[in-house]
């Protein structure tokens, strides 16, 4: 009997240390920090922050960003060189700096750029 409660005992511990290393490991991983590119004139394309319009925006890393614009975007830099983002898709940034044009855009229309920390 004192034997099955101490190996009860000592499982019990186990799993806690367990589901306490799990614990840790997930908060040690960033959730992705949102980032929007939307329509907007003048210029086209924006960065959409808290309701404000910008060309270039820093965040911590990893990013996902949303192309809410009217076409593809071209992604240009990080560790993947040119990546596309179509219309209404996610698309996920590890760090590095980024350019992000429109595909066929005017040459007057923004260029962005995003720095992902």
């Amino acid at each position: 009997m004192k034997l099955t409660l101490t190996l009860a005992v000592a499982l019990a511990a186990g799993s806690l240390l367990a589901g306490a290393g799990r614990a840790s490991a997930a908060k040690g991983q960033a959730a992705p920090t949102p980032v929007s590119v939307v329509m907007h004139d003048p210029g086209c394309h924006w960065f959409s922050v808290n309701g404000k319009f910008t060309r270039t925006l820093a965040v911590k890393g990893p990013a996902i960003l949303s192309n809410l614009d009217e076409a593809t975007l071209d992604i240009v830099g990080g560790p993947f060189g040119m990546r596309a983002a179509p219309i209404g898709k996610h698309v996920v940034l590890a760090r590095g700096t980024y350019r992000i044009v429109m595909v066929g855009q005017a040459r007057d229309d923004n260029i962005l750029t995003l720095l992902v920390k």
